[in-house]
């Protein structure tokens, strides 16, 4: 009897450009097509919408740029570590979010994906894409849609819509 190990490899063109970046001590890749800017943390306005429920706790602040609202997300509370110090922030392309890190490592180039192991249950595995081999390190490869939901982006903008609302009746 022979054993045969059921291994898929996500194949990426010749090298994918990634980033990497630092949340909570660990270190996570996004395609660097997922981003459009990386920034310093000014012009963040508070949103408080603990109203909302614990589903949108990540969410602490809001970026005006470019004449569009970005919902930004607190990596710490999305991938559930421990409170860090930022320093950056990923705004992303192609939806209104962006991303509280602590640092940015350096871009690279990530030949292939691996699969998720069957460790990784429940909403984590729509958090990655898969694991990449750095040298001996393993690192997740995150994916952008998972930091902003396009029914979160719906009930946020309305959120914020009514905050506005309340205080221009307030004033």
């Amino acid at each position: 009897m022979r054993i045969v190990r059921a291994e898929t490899r996500k194949r990426v063109h010749h090298g994918e450009p990634m980033i990497l970046f630092a949340v909570g001590g660990t270190t996570f890749a996004i395609a660097a097509a997922e981003v459009d800017e990386i920034r310093d943390l000014s012009g963040l306005e508070p949103l408080h919408p603990a109203h909302l429920g614990p589903k949108f706790a990540k969410f602490k602040h809001t970026l005006q740029r470019d004449g569009r609202t970005y919902f930004v997300v607190d990596a710490n509370t999305h991938f559930r570590v421990l409170p860090t110090r930022h320093t950056r922030l990923l705004v992303l392309r192609g939806a209104p979010a962006a991303v509280l890190v602590d640092a940015i490592d350096r871009m690279t180039e990530i030949a292939s994906l691996r699969p998720l192991p069957k460790a990784f249950a429940g909403e984590e595995r729509d958090w990655y894409r898969g694991l990449a081999l750095l040298k001996e390190d393993v690192v997740p490869v995150v994916a952008p849609g998972a930091f902003l939901s396009k029914a979160e982006g719906i009930v946020l903008k309305a959120a914020l819509e009514k905050q506005a609302a309340k205080g221009a009746v307030a004033g």
